[in-house]
């Protein structure tokens, strides 16, 4: 027979029980490539509209895109992390194939093209970049395809990121895998034939061809939109946009959820949050300038809409595959 003091011990330990459930569920923990200027905001705003608190851990410029990827490999049996937020879909692929994430399908995953999320729901694409011309008003010139850079009237005119490192890399391996290895390699060699300058990064070409030293460049397009909201005399163009051409390549941010880990339930809130039209419509707005990936979300005008791009079609995990395989070639070209 319980007596009514071991009734309130039982009490109070199911009390405390519960709150300690409700307390690991009203936080969960994001791992972030995206820049924290632009994802902060963006997490801030989940905490006020959910209550739930969030623990972000981001990475550095000094790690870009790989710091807290690499946490997650070494985290992979004793996972401290609910969400991964990348800044491109390869590197969400790479955890997949690692079995460091888990299958979630997201209710606001709805409505986004099968070509920007993973067919089993390891993760999911929003809010993208495309790979666009930065062109300067003043040279006199209007390329509309990458084959721009080897068109021997525009020798020198041209210049181009590192295809070593960054979105230029993933971009090459992309086409590598669209064009096949010997007509990718054909197409770096007479891009240096032509006369092509190497950037350090997307932002100085940019800033170069802002400048007026160089005629056109191939940036992300939030480095265009930035030049043009400064005022520089510069212009946007989406590349290979006529019928039976390549189309522009869309690097998505990708969110995924971690396998067994601590607070699942709250994860998943915060996909939903992420992939949801309005987030979309933030970070459309914010400096990044990224792309909706949801068809009807409401953009500055210098932001592109998704639906009336031609896009280049690509499977992420084959693209990250090759980026690898290509990697000594490049080093050597």
């Amino acid at each position: 027979m319980k007596t009514p003091y071991s009734i309130g011990i039982i009490l109070l330990l199911n009390l405390v029980l519960f709150q300690v459930a409700v307390g690991a569920e009203s936080t969960v923990v994001v791992y972030v490539s995206e820049d924290q200027v632009f994802s902060e905001p963006i997490l801030k705003d989940f905490e006020r509209d959910t209550g739930i608190r969030v623990k972000a851990v981001y990475d550095t410029e000094e790690t870009k895109g790989t710091g807290v990827m690499n946490r997650l490999i070494a985290e992979k049996n004793n996972p401290q992390a609910d969400v991964y937020w990348a800044n491109e879909p390869i590197r969400a692929e790479v955890l997949k194939q690692r079995e460091i994430s888990v299958a979630y399908r997201s209710p606001n995953s709805e409505g986004i093209s099968a070509a920007f999320k993973d067919s089993e729901s390891y993760w999911t694409g929003f809010s993208a970049r495309a790979r666009v011309f930065i062109i300067n008003r003043k040279a006199g010139i209007k390329p509309e395809g990458l084959n721009a850079y080897v068109d021997p009237k525009l020798a020198g005119k041209g210049i181009i990121a590192n295809p070593l490192f960054g979105t230029t890399a993933t971009h090459v391996a992309a086409l590598f895998t669209v064009w096949g290895d010997d007509r990718g390699k054909q197409f770096l060699n007479a891009l240096k034939s032509n006369g092509t300058k190497l950037a350090t990064s997307n932002g100085e070409s940019a800033d170069l061809v802002a400048a007026g030293e160089f005629g056109f460049a191939l940036v992300d397009s939030d480095d265009a939109v930035n030049r043009i909201r400064q005022g520089k005399a510069v212009e946007m163009v989406c590349p290979d946009q006529g019928e039976s051409q390549l189309g522009c390549l869309i690097l998505p941010n990708a969110a995924a959820l971690i396998r067994n880990s601590p607070h699942p339930d709250a994860g998943r809130k915060l996909i939903d949050y992420l992939l949801s039209k309005e987030t979309e419509r933030k970070l459309a707005f914010a400096d990044c300038a990224q792309i909706p990936l949801h068809s009807g979300v409401e953009t500055p005008p210098d932001v592109p809409k998704i639906e009336r791009l031609t896009t280049m079609p690509v499977d992420y995990a084959v693209v990250g595959r090759k980026l690898q395989a290509i990697q000594p070639w490049l080093k050597q070209w």
